[in-house]
């Protein structure tokens, strides 16, 4: 399935709504890259602008090659960008693999962190997941001590698959059933 970005669809939650990323969105995208309060979990470093560019086009390019990929996760009452998130097939050097199974991920702007935006968001994501990618299971990886993002992770009905490395760091892998 190849998707043009106006075929990306818009989702909505109560406070959200999710929609194709934008040339217009990469200012906002690299300046949550590099804020430490996001990336202490993903990055050893806040993330460069040229780091911040080339994960961003990965996600743009994510749509059109699998039909799937990542939002842009705007304030649905001032439209302001908060976040990022969505599925994508990163092909990770993760070991044990699991290349094939799309990978949720999520990172949102300090201002709203303890909220409940990321649970909201992604229920939402994963009940789309559920009725388009056609996966029968969906995975996320994250720091172990990253407890807000597993609590998420928890809530939207992802359980312990089990520790894998990545780039020689222990990583806690989870995954979510088709329902």
């Amino acid at each position: 399935m190849t998707l043009q970005s106006g075929d990306i669809p818009r989702l909505t939650t109560e406070r959200t709504v999710l929609r194709a990323l934008t040339l217009g969105d990469f200012e906002a995208s690299a300046a949550l890259w590099a804020d430490e309060a996001v990336t202490r979990y993903f990055a050893p470093l806040p993330l460069s602008r040229e780091e911040s560019g080339a994960r961003f086009r990965q996600k743009v390019g994510q749509w059109p090659l699998l039909g799937f990929g990542f939002w842009a996760v705007t304030d649905r009452v001032t439209g302001a960008f908060i976040g990022e998130a969505g599925f994508a097939e990163n092909r990770r050097a993760v070991v044990p693999s699991f290349e094939g199974e799309p990978e949720a991920g999520w990172v949102f702007a300090p201002s709203v962190h303890g909220k409940g935006i990321a649970t909201e968001v992604m229920s939402r994501i994963a009940a789309w997941a559920d009725e388009t990618i056609g996966a029968e299971t969906t995975v996320c990886m994250f720091d172990p001590a990253h407890e807000a993002s597993r609590r998420v992770a928890e809530k939207v009905g992802y359980t312990v698959r089990g520790e894998a490395r990545f780039r020689d760091e222990p990583v806690l892998v989870m995954e979510r059933k088709r329902r």
